[in-house]
């Protein structure tokens, strides 16, 4: 039942007992395969067997299933990933959170054990909701358990094929390398002529197309380590907390852009593009005390105010504007001005003075697997509703404040978004984990897979530097100036990412090779002149047909 590498529960009751209330209990089934759907099947192609775990008679949402693990199964600073599928009994009301966590007992012999959370669903009664989510343990457990509990008391919970197993980083990064030549490369064909002769070639990419970026505010733009990396490793900036509205208008009336100002104008002289974060925020703990206390009508035309004197006085400076951030997990506006469609107004207003941005949705937890408020369906959802409306939602922000990233699981959270046609964006990543060598493979894990999907168009780090940042134990340079492991991955892939190709003109005066999208410079030296001509060129997104590039236009 139990290794190193894997727990399986197979639909079998060996090793699994009822938790909880007395009265719960467990049963073995067999699903009719008509009764599967709708499901979607786990990445990698594990369908699932149709054999299940009844837990019925729960008192309490506590209540579930129990399943002891040996000590020898989990090792600490290994990541696993969880998978499964969940299902709820008849009397389910739709929406259901069911939460898979581990038990985990320390060596200090006291008795007690602490939960760990690895997955969590919003299940129902009319089909498989899957399990994606991932722990690790930072020390030796004395025991652990994996608990199945949640959804409301006297619901019937059904379990299938729930795993807990290694996630295997170097296969995953195998796999992705296909896909990410597919998605960010493409055949270029230079055509110099055959009266060049014989030619030696080479063709040096001076840049990447794919954007990174990451936030800013008026403190580290003091820093020289930190705007040397900026400068060297970066293309686009975010503002921490400096546009969001209660920086700009703390007091009511009192408007303040200047450190807004500032940091646009770094951006404009270091030839960096800015995202306008945020135009307004829904979640009720960071609304300002003057904006809770206007009544519904002064709200309204304070929205109004808000909308017309950012968007108006910044038109066409900020290419992004994540419109009403965190829509997903607040939901003040449309609770206080009793309108369902407020958002969709912002999105609205916003383009109307300012139709050359591309206006965001921007959410957290999205692409982690453990926040039943936060699924990939559910955002996909809020988009149509919105495009519905009459808004156009021109891009999916994941803020990506992420720990213990399994690259399967993001990848399926990643496709589903894919699904709504709409560009997706990492606007706030960071990956915490005080090892910083750990932390440094766990963000190689979310950059290959980013990188390597088709629908992410660009990358913004929540901070790089030690003591700059929102989250501890996430930077990429130290507070020093020095570039620490996690940093040194970036840089690495920033490399990897890069194509140098060399060789010698072909019969026909063509020198052909696969190149990553971007901006390139190629050298032509002639080989019985030694005569050199330098020109520049860009490889750009296409079909699968070669580019053909003629240098004697270019």
């Amino acid at each position: 039942m139990a290794n190193a590498q894997d727990v399986h529960m197979d639909g079998g009751l060996a090793g699994c007992a009822p938790f909880g209330s007395s009265t719960t209990t467990l049963s073995v089934h067999n699903e009719e395969e008509t009764a599967m759907l709708p499901i979607t099947v786990a990445v990698g192609g594990n369908k699932p067997s149709g054999r299940y775990i009844l837990v019925s008679g729960r008192a309490d949402e506590k209540d579930g299933l129990c399943q002891a693990i040996t000590t020898a199964a989990l090792k600490p600073r290994v990541t696993y990933r969880v998978a499964g599928w969940i299902s709820l009994g008849a009397r389910a009301a739709r929406g259901a959170t069911v939460r898979v966590n581990l038990g985990v007992s320390d060596d200090d012999g006291n008795g007690d054990e602490s939960l760990v959370e690895c997955g969590a669903v919003c299940a129902g009664s009319d089909g498989w909701t899957e399990i994606m989510g991932a722990f690790r343990l930072s020390t030796e457990p004395r025991s652990t358990a994996v608990y199945v509990q949640g959804a409301p008391a006297g619901v019937d919970v059904k379990v299938m094929d729930l795993r807990v197993f290694h996630a295997d980083r170097k296969a995953r990064f195998t796999q992705l390398k296909d896909k990410t030549d597919k998605a960010r490369k493409r055949d270029v064909v230079l055509k110099l002529g055959a009266a060049t002769g014989a030619a030696r070639v080479r063709v040096v990419q001076l840049d990447n197309s794919f954007p990174f970026g990451t936030c800013i505010n008026t403190t580290v733009i003091q820093n020289p380590a930190f705007v040397d990396f900026f400068t060297n490793h970066f293309d686009w900036a975010v503002f921490e907390n400096e546009l969001k509205w209660y920086h700009t208008e703390a007091q009511q009336g009192q408007l303040n852009y200047a450190d807004a100002d500032a940091l646009l104008d770094f951006c404009d002289r270091l030839g960096k593009r800015a995202r306008g974060h945020c135009v307004f925020w829904s979640t009720d703990g960071v609304v300002q005390k003057w904006v809770k206390n206007l009544d519904r009508d002064q709200l309204r035309s304070a929205v109004q105010s808000r909308i017309q004197g950012l968007v108006s006085r910044y038109a066409g400076r900020f290419p992004h504007y994540d419109v009403n951030n965190e829509m997903l997990h607040g939901r003040f506006f449309r609770d206080r001005l009793g309108d369902e469609d407020v958002p969709a107004y912002m999105f609205k207003e916003v383009a109307r003075l300012d139709p050359e941005a591309a206006l965001f949705v921007n959410d957290y937890n999205v692409e982690c697997g453990n926040d039943p408020n936060a699924t990939p369906e559910k955002y996909a959802d809020q988009v149509a509703w919105l495009q519905s409306c009459g808004a156009v939602v021109r891009g999916i922000g994941l803020q990506g404040h992420i720990s213990n990233p399994v690259g399967e699981v993001i990848c399926g959270a990643l496709d589903r978004l894919a699904a709504t046609g709409v560009p997706v964006w990492f606007t706030e990543l960071d990956v915490c984990e005080a090892d910083v060598g750990l932390r440094a493979q766990d963000l190689e894990v979310v950059l290959r897979e980013a990188y390597a999907h088709p629908a992410v168009e660009g990358i913004v780090f929540w901070g790089i530097m030690q003591g700059k940042m929102w989250r501890k134990d996430a930077w990429l340079v130290d507070a020093d100036g020095t570039v620490n492991e996690a940093g040194q991955m970036l840089m690495n892939l920033h490399k990897e990412w890069k194509t140098d190709a060399r060789g010698n003109v072909d019969n026909d005066g063509n020198f052909k090779f696969r190149g990553f999208h971007g901006r390139y410079v190629v050298e032509v030296t002639t080989t019985a002149t030694g005569k050199e001509m330098l020109k520049t060129f860009t490889v750009e997104k296409g079909d699968n047909t070669p580019l053909l590039v003629d240098l004697a236009d270019v």
